[in-house]
């Protein structure tokens, strides 16, 4: 995986919007191929990942580019679609069968989704509760055994309207600082989640074209290499006395086991990151995931949220572009938008929410809670 290297990002705004689906990701692909001086008759396949758009719509949506005959694949995996759809374009140029490929993501949450329910039978359970209660849940819990409160929920989230105000992409924009205090205020979803602590419905597009290091250092010789040094996709695995959380939640230790996975193959450990993104739809995700993924040790988010570590001039930036709760989460271009920033932070080019010296960042998304998928990017 180390040939592989992100010769290009884009990005359509996240948002509510009338544009249709194609027109997202027309952009959001333009603008991705301009950032690698590619035209598309460059392209050799492309991976289209989308949750709520009809059949057939990741074909559809290539043809604005072109008819160039490329095969085009649709991936699905819930909220990890966009990043299962990179890791399928890493995958096919580390092997050498294509040169150049494209994973594009876009979604109309605003109008393809529909909340239904399948009754209340053990098997359907998951589809007669919404994530905003499972997760309450899971923070409740959190607070009776590790002594949790609200503010610290609250701290995170206005750590990523902060951040997302900085970022011309994302979907929530405050022209205020953004305070635990309002945080708090805001309305209640499923105690003690507001709807500042949880993500929005939106719509969007994001884009990301890869290929080998030497064509990186060709196509645009005057700016860093990107690399990817790790991609890890896992599901969660059997033990004995094992509790099936179901696909919204799902257990902890997928995190742990795909982090050791992806850690291992870039040859780093937590301690060398420089910045992270993590699939926060709401505030309770993010804690949890700074100690599934090592950032700190367990039982200690708490504190390190109360000394500033995860801000993005802290110790390790986390969610840099607002993440889910902020940037927004239209579903299948969510994981793209993660490797949009990163790769911008790593080139030096995030403008006022740039880490200083960043040099490697990781990206995790959960899909449904039953999918884990990591990568982990290093410049040069």
């Amino acid at each position: 995986m180390r040939n592989v290297a992100v010769l290009g990002v884009g990005m359509y705004r996240f948002g509510m919007g009338d544009v249709p689906n194609a027109v997202m990701a027309r952009e959001a692909g333009l603008a991705a191929l301009r950032d690698a001086n590619l035209s598309f008759r460059d392209v050799q396949a492309a991976y289209v990942g989308h949750i709520f758009a009809p059949v057939m719509s990741a074909v559809r949506v290539m043809k604005e580019f072109g008819l160039t005959g490329l095969p085009v694949q649709h991936v699905e995996n819930a909220s990890a679609t966009g990043s299962a759809a990179f890791r399928e374009a890493c995958l096919q140029v580390a092997s050498g069968r294509y040169d150049v490929v494209m994973a594009l993501g876009f979604d109309k949450m605003t109008t393809m989704i529909q909340q239904t329910t399948q009754g209340t039978a053990p098997e359907n359970m998951e589809d007669a509760i919404l994530p905003a209660a499972f997760f309450a849940l899971w923070a409740t819990r959190r607070m009776h055994e590790r002594g949790m409160k609200p503010e610290h929920l609250a701290k995170i989230a206005a750590k990523n309207w902060n951040n997302a105000a900085l970022n011309p992409m994302a979907q929530r924009q405050t022209q205020e600082q953004m305070t635990p205090e309002r945080v708090l205020r805001s309305r209640m979803v499923a105690w003690p989640l507001t709807t500042m602590m949880s993500c929005p419905m939106g719509d969007g597009a994001a884009c990301a074209i890869v290929g080998s290091v030497d064509l990186a250092r060709k196509l645009r010789p005057e700016r860093p290499v990107v690399r990817v040094v790790a991609s890890a996709l896992q599901t969660e695995k059997y033990a004995p006395g094992h509790l099936f959380m179901g696909p919204v939640v799902g257990p902890a230790q997928m995190t742990i086991d795909t982090a050791a996975q992806a850690y291992n193959e870039a040859g780093i450990g937590p301690e060398d990151l420089d910045l992270v993104q993590v699939h926060d739809a709401f505030a309770i995700e993010e804690l949890e995931y700074y100690e599934l993924l090592g950032l700190c040790k367990p039982g200690e988010a708490e504190k390190c949220i109360d000394l500033g570590d995860f801000e993005l001039h802290g110790r390790l930036p986390v969610s840099t572009d607002g993440g889910l709760i902020a940037r927004g989460h239209p579903g299948g271009p969510t994981g793209l938008a993660q490797i949009w920033e990163t790769t911008l932070q790593l080139r030096g080019e995030a403008g006022k929410r740039q880490v200083n010296g960043a040099r490697v960042g990781l990206c995790h998304m959960m899909g449904g809670g039953s999918v884990c998928v990591i990568h982990i990017l290093q410049r040069d």
